[in-house]
């Protein structure tokens, strides 16, 4: 029986390479706890019916000596990823049937190294959200308290790591939709720097933040899918040339930024304070030197543009080309029934609050002003890269909250306040584990929050494993699976 609980990447390969199983009998044993747990958590929102065949071309790979170290590794994928062939469907009605015409870039890297895509994961709408309360298909449940979310807009991807439904698993990163998501599970997300991997085949929902990232049980498994699914892209004009080095300085961590006046603000929750503060001693103790840094609430700055760009973006789903159509009495009221019927509370409200902030009389007044102050953000993060090398915070500051509590959209929001930055000046960012907190005799994972300079993904890799190295004696062994 194969021990899905403490596989990672590296040890799958290890044995498959070896013979100990094949790529055919891991995806069966993936299949198996699919069938027994996705019920209950309903991380996906759809198995495919050609896993097998995946795997049938994966053992080929091995027998021929063309395997590479994520051959045969099963893999979940969000709903908003286009897999040629299957229905993406963003979580929403409005796309409820929609088959994807072609593989997004990240799909065609996972095929070309022979990895297993076992199926589609659940999400908010649109990637609109941050608890998958907003997905049209049900809310996905949190692995270590069923009563709980599992965090957005990821949150099936990140639920089926931590459940051992999948092995590794890819997002899209909003403003904290990888991130956010993993810290509730227990898992480790990144978010690379904007324009690392591809956006081609990857539903949009606020252009200049989006970005696919990688989500896994360790820090080691992440790095190594996303070495696999990065790269310029001919058909993303905003992915970054091979040849364009942002690696500046080989140097390895040794500042990291703190901003204490944004951690010691109202809304932090006290458990999630005392965590962090523990992190930031046993830093210490390795040897870091930890710098006091100024960083706004950037939560009104990031939601005008993401009002702005998701109210542009969704124009194109009319319920007349592809996805849902109701018949009205003319266009107009075509529109109204696909639109009104197909979309959700959540999507339907930032349509409208983008509609209005791009509306004559008050684009200058707030998107102008948004995007002004973005410039000047990126600025400043400038300059704190040059005194500092990594920043450091909690990923959320609540921990996962239960199902239904949260009925004030602006609650959810603030619920972002740690992870949009990244997202706003496009540096890369990685979750980890940082211990469990117990509520009502239930233990509910946390995790940390470390961003670097653009395309420095190599000092996130760092530090987060020497980080997993301390969490056994310091805070609580990094979370390998249910």
């Amino acid at each position: 029986m194969i021990d899905l609980k403490n596989l990672t990447i590296e040890k799958a390969h290890a044995a498959l390479q070896k013979g100990e199983y094949t790529c055919r009998e891991l995806s069966e044993a993936y299949l198996a706890v699919i069938k027994e747990k996705n019920k209950e958590l309903n991380a996906y929102l759809e198995v495919y019916d050609d896993v097998l065949d995946q795997a049938k071309v994966a053992d080929e790979k091995f027998k021929s000596g063309n395997a590479t170290t994520l051959t045969g590794i099963p893999f979940a994928i969000k709903d908003n990823i286009l897999f040629k062939g299957h229905i993406a469907s963003a979580g929403s009605k409005i796309l409820e049937n929609y088959t994807a015409s072609y593989d997004a870039f990240v799909i065609r890297k996972l095929k070309a190294v022979g990895a297993v895509i076992l199926g589609r994961t659940n999400m908010d709408e649109f990637a609109l959200g941050g608890s998958t309360e907003n997905s049209a298909y049900g809310v996905t449940k949190n692995p270590h308290d069923t009563q709980r979310v599992s965090g957005g807009t990821s949150g099936g991807s990140a639920a089926g790591v931590a459940s051992n439904l999948a092995l590794g698993a890819l997002g899209s990163d909003t403003g904290g939709s990888v991130r956010q998501p993993s810290a509730f599970c227990g898992v480790v997300g990144l978010k690379p720097t904007y324009g690392k991997v591809s956006r081609s085949g990857l539903m949009a929902s606020t252009s200049s933040f989006d970005v696919i990232g990688p989500i896994a049980k360790t820090v080691e498994d992440a790095e190594i899918i996303f070495d696999a699914i990065n790269g310029q892209d001919v058909l993303d004009s905003t992915s970054i040339p091979e040849n364009l080095e942002l690696r500046k300085y080989n140097l390895k961590p040794k500042i990291i930024g703190v901003p204490y006046d944004l951690i010691n603000q109202e809304g932090i929750d006290p458990k999630v304070k005392d965590n962090f503060e523990k992190v930031v001693k046993n830093l210490e103790n390795l040897g870091y030197e930890i710098k006091n840094i100024k960083l706004i609430n950037c939560i009104a700055l990031y939601y005008i543009i993401n009002f702005a760009e998701v109210s542009t973006n969704l124009a194109r789903f009319d319920g007349l080309r592809y996805g849902m159509h109701k018949d009205g009495k003319n266009l107009l009221e075509d529109y109204l029934l696909s639109k009104g019927l197909g979309f959700g509370k959540e999507t339907r409200r930032r349509i409208l609050l983008g509609t209005y902030v791009l509306s004559a009389g008050y684009y200058d007044a707030y998107y102008g002003k948004a995007q002004k102050a973005r410039v000047a953000l990126k600025k400043d993060f400038v300059k704190i890269f040059s005194e500092v090398d990594l920043i450091l915070t909690p990923t959320s500051p609540i921990p996962p909250w239960k199902i239904g509590e949260k009925s004030d959209p602006l609650s959810v929001y603030l619920a972002d306040l740690f992870t949009v930055i990244a997202n706003i000046v496009g540096v890369p960012a990685i979750s980890i584990p940082s211990g469990f907190i117990e509520e009502k005799g239930v233990k509910l994972p946390l995790g940390i929050q470390f961003m670097a300079s653009h395309g420095r993904e190599d000092l996130l890799f760092e530090i987060g494993k020497k980080f997993e190295e301390i969490a056994p004696k310091a805070l609580s062994k990094p979370y390998l699976g249910l």
